[in-house]
């Protein structure tokens, strides 16, 4: 071999990597580092060098970037015979080499004293290998005995793209829909109502609150179809083909918590959702380089990314002999709309069945506070957002916005963070709509309403995120390099303290034709 990887460091590989213009001396090095330091930087720096030469890359048609759940996964089971959970594949009983490997390595832990290895006693569960997967799972979180807007809002989702995957694969798989705490089988019920075919419930006095432990253990349970026998017969798969948690505070703990308990992939804080077939070439993926290979019934899980000017599609595809479900996305709450429930709609209610370890509960709540309801914007048809263009005035400034917020039937004021984080001086009562609760972007709320006016506000990205997913957006900025003006439907170049008591007066009326002045290619608007 030409080139050895052990004798250079990660980045000095990465830099003799561009004298190599072979894709086989490239794969035997491959090799070697594997079997050698093993290193995942020296591993992407080789793999990045096959894409170079055109022998992987990225799937073509996907909007924005894409990504992969464990991309840099090896394949080789290594995790011994005291691993939980699923079985593990065995090592080929012929490989001495690797036999006397792992005895080394059992030696060197039994010497070891666990001060150098904190987490040793941890088991690591592997992802099955060629098992069966159904179904689309959504977490339903409950407060207050209620079951979540987000909630009926994935139910609707998954509903819909169920029904789509029994219409493009021609086999029907169904919408489970799962919970816990205390007394919550009418709530499971409601989950039927609202669109799903079976909810699985667990009671339990103890879990009328949210708790790390004992709800990941339970949602685990749960999707390894764990239990009795009256509690799973309903089902004949390993694990869910997909599942669906709310982007709230507990769902994206529980998400987390029970993706890596469940050994699979997730993408975070996603706005979008598609099923369709995707074809790769990677050789992470594939087993081999140059060869294409389809994965059918993919969820593409569409995410706006950091900078929040372009969406990226998150994918959760399996490597060779070693399967990564559910194929698994948190939902930012406000993404899509719920269906009308259907309180005859027939369907299966399950009660779950599984022993809690009192240990789970060792942190009690011995006493709480009920803080006052906050301001939900979420779920409005109209969102007025007001940003730091009424500085000249911030009191009629706040007083006009809330004048246009009263003429539509069903609309409510947002402010951005500038606001916020302002030394503005409020007279009256205006003062109370320049808290923080009602801040939309990033840090706040997240809304998508039917129309959505953006009066003085400049467009920073943090903002972006918290409404992009409005279905029309209008602009009022004095500033025709505004960077809101990038992505609003109608941008009004003008004073909000002329423009607003204008398109009050027009929506009071009736009258709310907006005539365009421009092409909006960047010439003169009025």
């Amino acid at each position: 071999m030409a080139l050895d990887p052990d004798e250079y460091t990660a980045d000095e590989l990465g830099e003799e990597l561009e004298t190599l213009d072979d894709v086989d001396e490239l794969q035997t090095v491959l090799e070697a580092e594997q079997a050698g330091k093993d290193r995942k930087t020296a591993r992407e720096a080789i793999h990045r060098r096959l894409e170079a030469l055109g022998e992987a890359g990225e799937a073509e048609g996907l909007e924005g970037d894409t990504e992969t759940e464990g991309e840099y996964e090896e394949t080789k089971e290594d995790v011994g015979d005291e691993a939980e959970g699923e079985e593990v594949e065995k090592v080929d009983e012929g490989d001495e080499d690797a036999g006397a490997d792992d005895e080394s390595a059992a030696e060197g832990e039994e010497e070891d004293d666990g001060l150098s290895h904190p987490t040793r006693d941890k088991k690591h569960v592997r992802a099955l290998d060629g098992g069966e997967y159904a179904d689309m799972w959504v977490f339903c979180e409950t407060q207050q005995g209620e079951l979540l807007e987000v909630s009926r809002e994935m139910l609707g989702k998954a509903r819909e793209l169920m029904d789509q995957f029994e219409e493009d694969y021609g086999s029907e798989e169904r919408v489970v829909a799962f919970l816990m705490g205390d007394d919550c089988e009418d709530l499971a019920e409601k989950c039927i109502a609202y669109g799903a075919d079976v909810a699985v419930y667990h009671d339990d006095t103890r879990l009328e609150r949210f708790l790390h432990k004992p709800y990941t253990e339970i949602a685990a349970h749960m999707a390894r179809g764990q239990g009795t026998v009256e509690s799973t017969d309903w089902r004949e798969y390993d694990e869910p083909r997909y599942v669906l948690f709310p982007a709230t505070n507990n769902g994206r703990d529980l998400s987390a918590k029970v993706q890596a308990e469940l050994d699979s992939g997730l993408a975070s804080d996603c706005s979008d959702l598609y099923i369709e077939e995707n074809e790769v070439s990677n050789p992470v993926k594939t087993g081999e380089p140059g060869v294409k290979k389809t994965f059918e019934k993919v969820l593409h899980m569409k995410r706006p990314d950091f900078s929040g000017f372009e969406y990226s599609t998150i994918l959760c595809l399996d490597n060779p002999g070693r399967d990564f479900h559910p194929q698994g996305a948190s939902i930012i709450p406000g993404s899509f709309d719920p269906i009308e429930p259907d309180y005859d709609r027939e369907g299966l209610v399950i009660e779950h069945d599984m022993e809690l370890e009192d240990d789970w509960f060792r942190v009690e709540i011995t006493e709480h506070d009920q803080l006052e309801a906050g301001i939900d914007l979420a779920g409005h048809e109209v969102i007025v957002c007001l940003g730091r263009g009424i500085a000249d005035d911030p009191t009629r400034g706040m007083e006009l916005g809330l004048e246009l917020v009263g003429a539509f039937e069903d609309a409510e004021l947002g402010i951005t963070r500038g606001i916020v984080t302002s030394a503005y001086q409020f007279e009256g009562h205006v003062e109370e709509y320049s808290k923080e609760e009602r801040q939309i972007g990033e840090t706040g709320q997240v809304v998508a309403p039917d129309l959505y006016i953006a009066a003085g506000v400049s467009g920073a990205v943090q903002h972006k995120v918290g409404m992009d997913e409005s279905d029309t957006i209008v602009a009022i900025n004095t500033d025709s390099d505004a960077r809101i003006r990038d992505f609003s439907d109608y941008y009004i170049e003008g004073d909000l303290f002329e423009v607003l008591p204008r398109l009050t007066a027009a929506v009071e009326s009736g009258e709310t034709r907006l005539e365009a002045v421009a092409d909006g290619s960047g010439g003169d608007q009025q």
